[in-house]
């Protein structure tokens, strides 16, 4: 019984050593003030974000959550598709808490399963900023490229599979691929 609360215990306390601060979302598509606009609007409907600024010289929204939040990144991506644009870069900046990270190796971070890849293995303290790589955050020619970082499946899907289950991560949970 001590041994199933110590690692409850230490699984939580791993998921608990990072924050996301904001993100910063770089949009294509946009040609003219009001498609800044109708993504301005979709973002700040999302129960989780606090503010939007947005710079409409380079299509860019940075965003802010509200303390303590559950952030979805899908979410996000989502909100600035249904108005009709795409996800051209994502940026998250997380703190971090002694967090070690490897290679091509999955763990929980900021209450997201995250696989960091073209990285040396290390350990993260502080403010970092992580650029999400998966289909849909990045222009798709920038995701054919990574798509050589691994050789594992759940790059392509997006979703743990055989190839991606680690250190207690289940089949079928939401990976996002990241690079620092």
């Amino acid at each position: 019984m001590k041994n199933i609360l110590f690692i409850l215990a230490t699984f939580f306390s791993l998921s608990a050593t990072s924050q996301i601060k904001k993100v910063s979302l770089q949009a294509s598509g946009l040609t003219c003030s009001m498609c800044s606009n109708a993504i301005y609007k979709a973002l700040q409907s999302v129960d989780f974000v606090n503010s939007v600024d947005a710079n409409i010289k380079n299509s860019t929204f940075e965003i802010t959550f509200k303390p303590g939040a559950d952030v979805s990144f899908d979410v996000l991506k989502a909100k600035v598709e249904k108005a009709g644009f795409f996800v051209a870069a994502f940026v998250a900046t997380v703190h971090f808490d002694n967090v070690k990270v490897q290679n091509d190796a999955p763990l929980v971070a900021a209450g997201n399963t995250m696989m960091f890849l073209k990285i040396k293995d290390q350990e993260l303290n502080g403010d970092r900023k992580i650029k999400i790589i998966d289909k849909g955050f990045v222009p798709a020619k920038e995701y054919k490229t990574n798509s050589a970082l691994t050789s594992k499946a759940c790059y392509k899907t997006g979703v743990a599979d055989e190839s991606c289950l680690d250190k207690g991560i289940e089949k079928g949970t939401r990976i996002y691929h990241v690079t620092i």
